[in-house]
Parts: C-alpha cells; structure tokens; sequence
C-alpha cells in the first residue's frame, strides 16, 4: 500500500466541510478540566469531543445546551479519539458520547477498559463504509481493485489515527487486494472536501465515511458492498464516563444512561450544524433553535 497525506489546504474552501474544520481547535485547548471527584457539588462537566466526528460533535453540542438550562457548567474540548479516551481514563474529562462498539473503538477499551464507564449506547445504527458517487461503476469493494485507474488509484481516508482508518489499513486494504491503490489519510474536513470537489466535476471518488453522517443527506452516495465483512457490522454509539462520574453527578448520569437519539433526528441536527459555512462560534446558537422545533424530544432528555 501506497500511503501519502493529502494536503489539509484541500478543505479550506468548500463549504461543505467548513463546519468541520474549527474542530481542532474546539471550544477548549486541551484537557486538564475535567470535573474530578472533588466537583461533586460544583456541577462542572468537560465533555470530550472527537475531532472530525460530527455526530459526537452534534450532540456534545446539544447535551451542553439542555445541561446548562438545567444549571450546569459545561465546557467542550476537542482532542483525537485516542487523547481523549486516555484524558478519561486519567479523570482530566468526564464524559464523551461518541464511543463506538463493539470494533471501532475496542483497543481503547483494551487499554483504558478498568478506567472507563460505557454508560449506554444512544444510537444503533453506526457503521463504517466504502463510499463512491450513486454512478460510480462498481457496486462492491470486490471490484475496487480491478477499476482502480476509473477512482484516479487513490482511497480517500480520514484522520490517520481513526478506527476507521485501522479498519482499512489491516484488514479492508489486505483482504480486497488494495495495496496498489494509494491510500490518503489527512482529516475529515480535507475527505470531504476532495469528495465535494469530485462530484461537482462529475467525477468518480471512494473516501472512507460512516453512517450516521450528514453527508448522506447532502450528497447522491452509495456504500459499496462488503461481502468479506472487513469494515465489520452496524456497532452502537456510546456514552461514556470516566470512573467516579455517577458518584459525582447522579444527576446528569442518570439523564445519560436513558439517552436514546435515532438517525433520522440525528440527521436533522447535523444537517443545521454542517451543511452550511457556519462558524463553529455559531453552533450555540444554531443547536438553541434546532431545539425549539423539537421540544418534545429536548424536554425527554432530562426526565
């Protein structure tokens, strides 16, 4: 396998990915301020946020919105899976809600397993994908290699230390003989500026995603097919904690153990947030009218 980085510049002027690029930056600059068992009463929550994964982002946002009009301080930090995972682990965050299982995120469980609280899953319906264009020619990751020259010999990865991207580099690349085929991790933001930039020319592009993702909703797409199971089955998204959380905050523990949010509502929330170029400064304000039109299911999060 051919691997190379594709330059981040890639994303800096389509508006598709513009969302997703404050990412790294975040509404914190790094850990440290987690709540911690000496908070009990102070009703500070940190929540980490995966760069680049819009569905924890989405909600992280919306969690932040419904805690704080019930008296909370919460602050966002953004840092990769892996930090993150360990920056619970160590009690310097207390929550993220973006965990996915069985296989996506299992080896930081294998690492930081007797440190972390898998609270519940909120979502059923993840899954890792292959994706081309709705014309591409082929249907199936069988036929990849033998069209490769039709998608430039190139994949379009993520973030190089993405589960995602593990999936791909030990077991989808080996299994459907891709190793020819240039495989391009960078980021989200640059994936899905490359993707936007292919179908605006009518052109034939494969780039690693995952379901749910807004980008389903905005662009003509198809999952190919994976008849060897390498990118595995549908997981669940996870809320969790580090240790001590529901000893601290029973409250807030409670409301996230009965979480439950489908796609579809999912979709409608991302769609707001990343379709368009806003700010990420504005996600606040873009979640408070998002939850106006669906107060019903706001108002369910907290009994």
């Amino acid at each position: 396998m051919k691997k190379r980085t594709l330059l981040g510049a890639l994303a800096m002027g389509v508006a598709a990915s513009v969302a997703l690029v404050g990412c790294a930056s975040g509404t914190g600059d790094s850990a440290g301020s987690g709540s911690g068992s000496g908070d009990a009463q102070s009703k500070k929550i940190t929540v980490g946020v995966f760069n680049g994964w819009p569905e924890g982002e989405a909600v992280s946002y919306l969690w932040q919105a419904v805690l704080e009009k019930q008296g909370y301080d919460v602050k966002l930090e953004y840092a990769d899976a892996g930090p993150v995972f360990a920056g619970l682990a160590k009690g310097d965050y207390d929550v993220t809600f973006d965990a996915w299982l069985p296989t996506t995120h299992a080896s930081y469980f294998e690492q930081y397993g007797d440190d972390l609280v898998k609270v519940g899953a909120w979502n059923n319906d993840a899954k890792l994908t292959l994706t081309v264009n709705a014309d591409a020619p082929i249907d199936s990751i069988d036929e990849l290699a033998a069209n490769a020259d039709k998608f430039d010999n190139r994949i379009i990865g993520i973030e190089p230390g993405a589960g995602l991207t593990e999936a791909m580099e030990k077991k989808v690349i080996p299994q459907y003989g891709l190793d020819d085929m240039d495989f391009i991790t960078s980021s989200t933001p640059a994936m899905l500026a490359e993707l936007k930039k292919a179908l605006d020319a009518d052109e034939d592009i494969v780039v690693t995603l995952w379901r749910p993702h807004w980008a389903y909703d905005a662009y003509d797409l198809k999952d190919l097919k994976d008849p060897k199971g390498a990118l595995g089955d549908a997981e669940s998204i996870n809320t969790v904690t580090r240790t001590g959380f529901a000893d601290d905050q029973a409250e807030a523990n409670k409301w996230f153990t009965a979480f439950k949010m489908d796609s579809d509502l999912l979709f409608s929330l991302e769609n707001v947030m990343f379709r368009e170029d806003h700010k990420q400064s504005e996600y606040p304000e873009i979640v408070k009218k998002w939850m106006a039109d669906n107060q019903d299911f706001v108002d369910s999060m907290t009994k």
